[in-house]
């Protein structure tokens, strides 16, 4: 995966990571990254159960690297896995790792709160800085999830009142998905701050957001396609 004669600069500190995914080649290169960037590795896993066991063992963890299908029956222990560490330790971040898209992971995940939770495919490991800004962001309180899941999802989604956005609109709609907030939105789209703050505020009234507090209905503008999406 990654050796010795690239190595990747030191980072600051933290944070502090459980990483449980079985595949023992693909879980100690990920944590000869992280190391590599400044972050502790707690401890490295091979199924829900000890990832579980791991985060009640070690307080002060900050996040866990899960990967979705993990033993005894590869199907949804990891998901259900972070969801239970979400609910019983909301201050611990959870970090899906999925082979493919599937859209009911996400919604999900995101549907226990808009803090704390991210989903990347595992092509993304790859992108050494791609992936650690993720995990740092995710770890940090943020959100974030694959831009191929969000592309995905909002394509496949069957709420009418998405057809109502503008494709600018769809675009900032696709990368606040990913957990970027205005200015990273801004400078992905190569727009301004301000233009960013005016198509937020338009699908907030497209989608029929009410009044509730800004960011909660971000999470609900996120959370409406993928929904959607969940059906489809």
């Amino acid at each position: 995966m990654y050796t010795s004669a690239n190595p990747v600069p030191p980072a600051e500190k933290g944070p502090r990571v459980v990483i449980a995914e079985d595949s023992v080649l693909l879980r100690s290169g990920m944590a000869r990254l992280l190391e590599d960037s400044g972050v502790e590795i707690v401890e490295q896993v091979g199924d829900a159960e000890a990832l579980l066991r791991a985060v009640e063992e070690n307080p002060g963890v900050d996040l866990c690297l899960v990967d979705i299908r993990m033993p005894p029956t590869y199907s949804e222990e990891g998901i259900q896995a972070g969801i239970a560490i979400r609910q019983r330790y909301p201050e611990v971040a959870v970090l899906l790792l999925s082979q493919h898209v599937v859209s009911r992971y996400a919604a999900d995940l995101l549907g226990g709160g808009s803090s704390k939770v991210g989903y990347l495919l595992k092509d993304r490991v790859a992108d050494i800085d791609e992936f650690l800004g993720v995990l740092r962001r995710v770890a940090g309180g943020g959100a974030a999830i694959d831009p191929e899941v969000v592309s995905q999802l909002l394509s496949r989604s069957r709420d009418s009142a998405l057809d109502r956005l503008t494709p600018r609109e769809t675009e900032v709609l696709e990368v606040m998905a990913q957990g970027l907030n205005n200015a990273g939105i801004a400078a992905r789209l190569t727009v301004t701050e301000r233009a960013v703050e005016k198509h937020i505020r338009s699908i907030f009234t497209k989608l029929d957001l009410g009044q509730d507090d800004h960011d909660h209905r971000r999470v609900q503008a996120v959370l409406r396609y993928l929904r959607g999406a969940d059906r489809a």
